[in-house]
């Protein structure tokens, strides 16, 4: 005898649900009546890391829908949606984006976590608990924090520098839902260094010997990998109650102007964007434009060895934590590519250029396609596009 699709048994139904790799398919199936949606978990923590979002830059006041206050291009439908975000307004800045979660600055001393999918939202220690910010007044308007650095020198910054201009990015080792012991790393712009927090602490602390390790960093079996701008690697432990960094010297790579580091499979890999330069005397500033990436695997020397295809994965880099996916996990998406944004000129996202600098880098042929999101209708001096790829834990 027949049973209806609505009366099937809620063990079989919550089978299905867990070979479900899209978290798009796994709202449409619990949507799909009462005992399935009864029969499965609110919240799918077999999900594996989604395709990114790309956040967009805020859009104007005017030419904004009331009912979001975010913006997402989708790679899946090629469209832009509106998210509604609260904590999101032109005076933030993303600075960084790890396993769902946004890095949001603004220009009060706070460094909030913000999870745009489920809407959480938790605290990391404030900018003046860094260990090179030695004074914060807010009543001292214009010149609220005193800076020292390595020679000892001590120098004011107002709020506004201090939310544009002191961190570069800040990388997690894990969401903080599933995991209550995550770390979060800073790259700071102030002194080229490496600071730490771990769920819990009062202040941020700095990784003394991982100096000058600030193109990027990336979270991986337990260490966090930190590049120079030669390609140099500091693996930092910071499990203890004091860091510790080993190093893994490579011959020194002197190509590019921006290196990354991305996990593929179980390689490590180093990823050289190539940048073009143009005065504009229009707008007394320089434009930047990525024009070639290179990649390289590290070997067993160790050195770094050229790469010329990744196969079916795509390399997602930019003001977010650098990640790889494979293309064939999700529909309409072709490996060997790198999807980029930029991570390095606020310039750039005035409101006054026709196009940024995101795209997606072909590495067969070398070709740049690029991203048919850009909207003129950006708020001037909005904070730049991120991936984030969304995560409902």
């Amino acid at each position: 005898m027949a049973v209806g699709w609505s009366q099937l048994p809620s063990d079989l139904l919550e089978s299905i649900s867990t070979k479900l790799r899209l978290y798009a398919d796994y709202i449409r199936f619990r949507a799909v009546c009462r005992t399935w949606r009864s029969s499965t978990a609110k919240t799918p923590y077999h999900l594996p890391t989604q395709i990114p979002w790309l956040l967009l830059p805020l859009f104007k006041p005017q030419s904004r829908s009331r009912s979001s206050s975010g913006y997402f291009y989708s790679l899946l439908d090629k469209k832009v949606h509106g998210l509604r975000i609260p904590e999101m307004y032109i005076r933030q800045r993303r600075c960084g984006s790890s396993h769902g979660w946004l890095v949001i600055l603004d220009e009060s001393p706070s460094v909030a976590l913000v999870n745009p999918l489920t809407g959480a939202k938790m605290d990391l220690p404030p900018l003046y608990t860094f260990p090179d910010v030695v004074g914060f007044n807010f009543a001292d308007v214009g010149r609220e924090y005193l800076l020292r650095d390595g020679d000892n020198r001590l120098s004011r910054r107002n709020l506004k520098d201090m939310r544009d201009c002191f961190v570069k990015k800040v990388v997690l080792s894990s969401s903080p839902v599933k995991d209550s012991q995550f770390v979060a790393v800073a790259m700071l712009h102030h002194g080229n260094s490496l600071a730490y927090y771990r769920n819990g602490d009062e202040r941020w602390r700095f990784i003394e010997e991982a100096n000058s390790y600030c193109e990027d960093v990336i979270y991986r079996d337990g260490l966090f990998y930190a590049v120079n701008t030669f390609g140099l690697i500091a693996v930092c432990d910071v499990n203890g109650d004091f860091p510790r960094v080993s190093y893994i010297e490579t011959p020194r790579h002197f190509a590019g102007d921006i290196q990354y580091l991305v996990c593929v499979g179980d390689d490590l890999l180093l990823v050289t964007r190539h940048l073009d330069s143009d005065f504009w005397p229009e707008l007394d500033q320089t434009v930047y434009r990525t024009t070639l990436f290179d990649v390289f695997k590290l070997g067993d020397k160790p050195r770094w060895e050229w790469v010329t295809e990744l196969g079916d994965y795509m390399i997602f880099i930019g003001q977010n934590s650098s990640f790889a996916l494979p293309a064939s996990d999700f529909p309409g998406r072709m490996g060997n590519c790198i999807y980029y944004t930029d991570d390095y000129s606020d310039s750039n996202y005035d409101g006054l250029l026709e196009e940024q600098d995101m795209g997606i880098y072909r590495l067969g042929d070398k070709s740049i396609e690029k991203l048919p999101c850009y909207s003129s209708n950006f708020a001037l001096w909005s904070t730049p596009p991120i991936w984030l790829s969304p995560n409902p834990c």
